[in-house]
């Protein structure tokens, strides 16, 4: 009888992980009637496939009632054959013989030139959830240049992998408005890349990188995905992971990214497990001390996090070929777990153990940590006596009223 009921439980789970189709299969369901009697331009990345890993490109191209003519190029490349902050320049696509404007070189924001003739622009790109992410801060620019010339912006959804009930951080303040930081939206927004757009779009959000200039409203339109709901992870969709930058191999990398991102900006500080094999999944360092570390993170009794020691050897970046010591966290119970505040947590942990190792006093990149963490408030607060409740107000303060400012967009 247990057997039985174990298959049955194995199977239902199974059906359960293969229910959500993205965007881009509802699209291909309906014979791309969106598309059809206009010249499309497709603003996407490696990331952008079916369940079968067929990506949007050749699908798109492919299809008999689809005349897609151009292919726009986030960071990293429209294949994804460039490494985080490396530019890019306008090229061929060797496999379909397109035309790739590249949004991530000479340009951020796709020219009159790059979107003559074009009637609509498919963004199809994998996100993680985070404002710091450059991919919809590429998605915003391309809608206020296509709100100036009347082209259409059909949006294909994907998951949010980190759900759509995890809403952190403060929003960003004038003056600090950047390509890692555009919309005045929290650090972790709870949103689908669809939802996000709606947005932006419609609150007056899309003001450009500075947040100073004329908000531009374009034609938008978004295909839902199917199947997908607000509780969900990456893992329980049933959807393939491919990459959308070398440094989010996985889902988990992507939900790693808002932990320990923010932190990461700080060059001169902690490792966070890039040039390793576990990305934004731990912080170390040469000099630290992998239990005393454990042991003043396990005292804070962070809800749903554990921590273990580890020692590693990056193999590229500043600290390849060097042993370091640190800890790696893990989700024990991840609708409890806070992502954003761990880092915090770390920081201060190292500045008791170590006063003469705290974050701000020896780094060069201040500016880009207050860029991500929109504002200057946190690092100057927080510095005074690094502890994280000094900043705790702050950045969580405008998450409840965003997430319900959001709920009127939401798809799901």
């Amino acid at each position: 009888m247990k057997k039985i009921v174990f298959i049955l439980a194995l199977c239902l789970s199974q059906l359960c992980f293969s229910q959500v189709k993205t965007g881009l299969e509802v699209l291909r369901e309906s014979n791309f009637k969106i598309l059809e009697g206009k010249r499309i331009g497709l603003l996407t990345n490696p990331s952008g496939v079916d369940r079968e890993l067929k990506s949007s490109i050749e699908i798109l191209h492919e299809a008999e009632n689809v005349n897609l003519v151009a292919l726009f190029g986030p960071e990293h490349g429209v294949r994804g054959d460039k490494w985080a902050g490396e530019k890019a320049e306008d090229s061929i696509d060797k496999q379909t013989g397109l035309p790739v404007y590249s949004l991530y070189g000479a340009y951020r924001s796709p020219s009159d030139a790059m979107l003559k003739g074009l009637d609509a622009i498919v963004y199809d790109i994998q996100d993680v959830g985070a404002r710091s992410y450059t991919f919809i801060s590429t998605l915003g620019l391309m809608m206020r240049a296509c709100a100036k010339l009347g082209i259409e912006v059909i949006v294909l959804d994907r998951p949010n992998p980190l759900g759509g009930e995890k809403v952190e951080g403060n929003c960003m303040t004038e003056g600090y408005y950047s390509f890692v930081g555009q919309y005045a939206i929290p650090y972790v927004y709870g949103l689908t890349v669809g939802e996000l757009a709606k947005l932006i779009n419609e609150e007056g959000l899309n003001r450009g990188q500075k947040g100073d200039a004329e908000h531009l409203v374009c034609k938008l339109s978004v295909v839902p995905m199917e199947g997908w709901s607000r509780d969900m992870r990456f893992e329980q969709t049933g959807l393939p992971w491919v990459a959308p930058s070398p440094n989010i191999p996985h889902s988990s990398s992507a939900i790693a990214y808002s932990c320990a991102g923010i932190c990461g900006e700080l060059y001169n500080f902690l490792n966070i497990g890039i040039g390793y094999t576990l990305p934004f999944e731990l912080f170390g360092a040469q000099w630290l001390d992998a239990q005393a570390l454990k042991e003043e993170l396990d005292s804070y009794n962070i809800p749903g996090v554990a921590f273990r020691c580890i020692t590693y050897k990056p193999f590229f970046g500043s600290n390849a070929g060097k042993i370091l010591q640190g800890v790696q966290y893990y989700f024990t119970d991840y609708s409890v777990a806070p992502l954003t505040s761990l880092q915090f947590y770390v920081i201060q942990a190292v500045a008791k153990l170590y006063p003469d190792k705290k974050a701000f006093s020896a780094s060069s990149s201040i500016g880009i940590f207050d860029k991500v963490c929109g504002t200057d408030y946190v690092r100057k607060e927080f510095q005074k006596r690094y502890l994280y409740e000094d900043i705790r107000e702050f950045w969580e303060k405008e998450a409840k009223e965003f997430k319900e400012l959001s709920k009127k967009y939401y798809l799901y």
